[in-house]
């Protein structure tokens, strides 16, 4: 039942890792560029930015908790 569960999240860790990736802006192009067009003009960006990438960690750290956890269940 615990290998569901941790399966489960693993598959939302993984797509959530994915878009949290495609939303970081190399030169404004990917999708933080699609849905903020013109957004490295604006000030707050350097915090939106900031906090993306501690998003995006925290996600990929819980991830390969998630994933290390599974490979002892199983």
């Amino acid at each position: 039942m615990a290998t569901h569960i941790l399966s489960g999240l693993q598959v939302i860790l993984s797509v959530a890792l994915v878009v949290l990736v495609l939303m970081h802006s190399g030169k404004d192009t990917g999708l933080s560029g699609m849905l903020n067009p013109g957004g490295s003009s604006y000030g707050g960006t350097a915090v939106m930015e900031r906090n993306l990438t501690r998003i995006t960690i925290a996600v990929a750290l819980i991830f390969t908790v998630n994933v290390i956890a599974l490979g002892f269940l199983l």
